[in-house]
């Protein structure tokens, strides 16, 4: 069952999404060669709880920490830790904030210093393809008409769109129905309605589609090594569109 929130739920949705929004701002003033992913766990998670907000992702189902910290071929759910960033990496960082009962979620992929080419087109291509299928969210549009569009722009530019991790619907659970695929066939899927809320994250690699999971039974990485992204928006269905609740103003 799809969920529709009401004015009052989406105005606690709203401030968790600020909240996430503020904390990847705060990332992205952070990281710097050198940093460790755990320093930036901290920081996150600090930074979290001074809004009077909660992680979401601490203790998500046994997972240990605030934020997702995914390095180079790490797709997702990377564990933040000991280890350093250097130049020339790239890093995706998940967040999931709480307020009230009601959570935001966004994931972004940042450069650290300066990076190959290839890398600087896989981050444009990934969050190319997150606003090709938020131009389409609005009333009426099967979801996976976005799907498709997500697809289409990745597969274009000449990269793989994973399948085995999907986005999903938010509100009081961190995920709920539906489940939103980054591939799939236009004008098929429910219709969207004033009220949903969705987090819509595509995944991409540079190479094969293929991922496996760690030892840790969390980080997810590309079976061939190479290079994968990760964007992510949570956004509500408006009676003439989308907003965007994980986005700054300014």
């Amino acid at each position: 069952m799809i969920i529709c929130k009401s004015e009052t739920e989406l105005g606690f949705m709203r401030e968790a999404g600020r909240i996430v929004a503020e904390t990847h701002r705060l990332m992205a003033k952070s990281i710097e060669p050198g940093i460790t992913t755990g320093e930036l766990d901290q920081i996150a998670d600090k930074y979290i709880r001074s809004q009077g907000a909660l992680p979401s992702f601490k203790d998500y189902n046994g997972f240990p920490y605030s934020i997702c910290a995914s390095v180079n071929e790490e797709l997702v759910h990377g564990f933040p830790g000991k280890r350093k960033l250097n130049e020339g990496d790239i890093i995706s960082i998940d967040i999931g904030a709480e307020f009230r009962g009601f959570h935001g979620d966004s994931a972004w992929t940042y450069p650290i210093g300066t990076i190959s080419d290839e890398a600087k087109r896989l981050l444009e291509v990934t969050e190319g393809s997150l606003f090709a299928g938020l131009a389409l969210v609005k009333p009426d549009v099967r979801l996976f008409t976005v799907s498709h569009a997500i697809q289409q722009y990745i597969e274009n530019a000449g990269f793989s769109v994973v399948r085995e991790y999907v986005g999903h619907g938010i509100g009081s659970s961190l995920h709920e129905e539906p489940q939103i695929p980054n591939y799939g066939t236009p004008d098929r899927g429910p219709r969207l309605k004033p009220g949903m809320v969705l987090a819509i994250e595509p995944m991409v690699n540079i190479g094969k589609r293929y991922v496996r999971t760690l030892e840790d039974n969390w980080t997810v990485v590309t079976v061939d090594g190479s290079l994968c992204a990760h964007f992510e928006h949570t956004v509500a269905v408006t009676p003439d569109g989308m907003e965007i609740l994980t986005k700054l103003d300014d």
